[in-house]
Formats: structure tokens, C-alpha cells, sequence
């Protein structure tokens, strides 16, 4: 680009009317080069990327778009920079102002295309993750790493090429390194306990958790510090990632997210076992084919237990595809089995307690 903009510059600088102008008016050229050069990042923006974002809606691949939106107000900022890189140029200035100038608009070159690689990198982290079937979850730990590590890889590249041995700042680094360590040992334990989470695979964001403090939801994030957690109550509780780590917790979506529903129940002594059995599971299957949520090839099956105080009890086992779908299979399940019930005289009976009075001789 800075080769084209020379040559267009020795081009128009040769007519002998304009060079008079410029030399009367010194400022003109490198305010033109500032201009033009913003004129045709915004040109470059607007047209070339505005239309590559069109393609990208109609193509929809998604590693396309990943690389548009990567490249979002770069465009006129490195055309901005060469202006001003000719600018300086045409200004004629001292040697030593112009190599400052100079090695700035290089080292912001460098830092644009870092932040362009940073996000690159994050919008593919988020992609490939989406397409992992779990093994590489997206979350913000993740991100934020790999953008931190482009970020740091840009610095040095800046360093070195301002002429800055990068040698003793690897080295304050390690000192430094060493010191932030021993102060932040609580965030550092957290950090590396984030990690730890996400290479295991045993909790991963979207699963829904119960830990044995009774806290309970989904997880929506695993950042540096924290792992975010949305209730049933639609409010987000912090766990720190040390204690998610350490404490037991039960994974309602590991190995799978089905889950089996236990619904207990009791009927009176005086009841046909057999017929009680056949009804239950007749209305059990009609739950698993017609509600929300149900699986409808499981099979529903009852287990007698108990002789219970005042009846046989009972339980029906049933399967929900995800945690939350047992509470609509259970309400719709006790709903149409006491209506059933009703029109089979099948009885529930109500709780019983027999009590014996015994009265005592009166003392003589």
C-alpha cells in the first residue's frame, strides 16, 4: 500500500504549477495524505467489506463471517496510517522526529493487526466450540486466553521491531511473574481451577448441576475467577471455580441429559394389584407419547415397595429428556392418574393412624 502511495505522490508532485502551490502552501500535501487516506479506509469499509458481509449472509459459513468481523473498523485505520506515514514523508522533517514518527505509525500497524488477530482467534475459539459436541466448550476463560496470549505475542513483535531487546523484558517478566504469583494465590488457585474444570469435561457450560450446599442451575460460564450459575428462580449465583472443583456435585446432563422420573404412590389394601399395574402403566405410556418432554420410546414401569400405614406403596418410573421436563410430566402424570383412577375405583386412600384408648382401673 505505502508503495502504490509513493508512487501516486511522485506523479502528481511533478507538475511545475502545483509544485509552486505546495511550496507557497506546505501544509497542504500532508493534510491531502491524511485525508485521502481516511477517505479510502471509509471506501474500503463501507464498499469492500459491506459487500463481503452481504456474500457472507447469503453463503452462511460461519468462518467467513468469523474473518469479516475480524477485520470490522480496521480497514480505515491502516489506510489512515499510511496517509499520515506519507504525510510525514512530505513534511521534510528532521531525521530524528522522522523516525520516531515513523517507527510509531509502524508499532501501531503491529497493534491493529494484533487486536485483528486477537479477535480472529476469539470468533474462532467460539466457533469451533459450537461444532465440538462439547470436547472444546466457549467460555470466557478460554477466550480471554487465547486473546491474551495474541495480545502478548503482538508486544513482543512491537518491541523488537522499535529495536527493544525483548530479552530483559522476558526476564522481568519471570521475576515479575514470580511476585504476582505469591499475591494472588487465591486467584491463581481459581484460575487453574477453571482449567482443570474445562479439561475434565465433567461440568461444562449448559449443564444443569446440584451442589451438595443445595445450590442449583445452569451453568452459563466458566470465567477466570468464577463459574456462573442461572437458577430455576432465573437469578445467577458465583461460584468460585476452587470450590466448584473441590465440593460434590451432582451433573444432571453426564454421561446423558435424560434423566428417570420417580413418582411415588400408594393405593388401598383392598385393590387389585394386577389391575392397579396395568392401569398405571396405560397412562403412563399415554404421558410419555403426549407431553412436552417425555421420551416416547421408554417403556414405563412400576415397582410395589411398601406396605405402608394405610396403603401399598408404590413407585412409577418414568424418563424426561432434561431435568426441567419432570415437572411438567409429573403434574400432567397426577392429573390424568387420579382422574383414571376415578373411573376405574381405583382408591387413594388418605393417611390412617389407629388409636387404641386404653382406660385404667380407677385407684380404690
Amino acid at each position: 500500500m505505502w508503495g502504490v502511495l509513493s508512487s501516486f505522490r511522485s506523479d502528481v508532485l511533478s507538475n511545475p504549477e502545483l509544485q509552486k502551490l505546495l511550496a507557497d502552501n506546505p501544509w497542504i500535501v500532508p493534510v491531502a495524505w491524511v485525508l485521502g487516506g481516511i477517505a479510502l479506509g471509509w471506501l474500503i469499509e463501507k464498499a469492500l467489506l459491506g459487500y463481503l458481509q452481504r456474500l457472507v449472509k447469503r453463503t452462511k459459513r460461519k468462518t467467513d463471517t468469523a474473518i469479516i468481523s475480524a477485520l470490522h473498523g480496521l480497514p480505515w485505520i491502516w489506510c489512515m496510517l499510511g496517509g499520515m506515514d506519507a504525510a510525514i514523508d512530505a513534511m521534510n522533517l528532521r531525521p530524528r522526529l522522522d523516525t520516531i514518527l515513523v517507527n510509531s505509525i509502524v508499532g501501531l500497524v503491529i497493534l491493529t493487526i494484533t487486536v485483528g488477530v486477537a479477535r480472529l482467534v476469539t470468533n474462532l475459539t467460539s466457533l469451533y466450540s459450537g461444532h465440538s459436541d462439547g470436547r472444546f466448550p466457549s467460555t470466557s476463560i478460554l477466550r480471554n486466553l487465547a486473546a491474551i496470549v495474541v495480545y502478548l505475542l503482538g508486544f513482543l513483535v512491537i518491541l523488537q521491531t522499535l529495536g527493544i531487546s525483548i530479552t530483559p523484558v522476558l526476564t522481568a517478566l519471570g521475576v515479575g511473574g514470580l511476585a504476582v504469583a505469591l499475591a494472588l494465590q487465591d486467584t491463581l488457585a481459581n484460575l487453574f481451577a477453571g482449567l482443570q474444570i474445562i479439561a475434565s469435561g465433567q461440568v461444562k457450560v449448559g449443564d444443569y448441576i446440584k451442589l451438595a450446599t443445595g445450590e442449583e442451575g445452569y451453568v452459563t460460564d466458566i470465567g477466570w475467577r468464577h463459574t456462573m450459575v442461572r437458577g430455576l428462580s432465573n437469578n445467577m449465583f458465583v461460584l468460585p471455580n476452587s470450590k466448584l472443583a473441590t465440593t460434590v456435585t451432582t451433573n444432571y446432563y453426564q454421561p446423558e441429559q435424560e434423566l428417570s422420573v420417580v413418582i411415588n404412590l400408594g393405593v388401598a389394601y383392598d385393590s387389585d394389584l394386577e389391575k392397579v399395574e396395568r392401569v398405571t402403566i396405560e397412562v403412563a405410556r399415554e404421558v410419555m407419547q403426549q407431553v412436552q418432554g417425555g421420551v416416547p420410546t421408554h417403556a414405563p414401569f412400576i415397582r410395589y415397595n411398601e406396605f405402608g400405614g394405610s396403603s401399598i406403596n408404590f413407585s412409577v418410573i418414568l424418563r424426561g429428556k432434561e431435568f426441567t421436563d419432570q415437572y411438567l410430566i409429573k403434574h400432567e402424570f397426577i392429573k390424568r392418574l387420579t382422574a383414571r383412577y376415578r373411573r376405574e375405583g381405583i382408591n387413594i386412600p388418605f393417611p390412617i393412624h389407629t388409636v387404641y384408648m386404653h382406660q385404667p382401673e380407677q385407684l380404690k
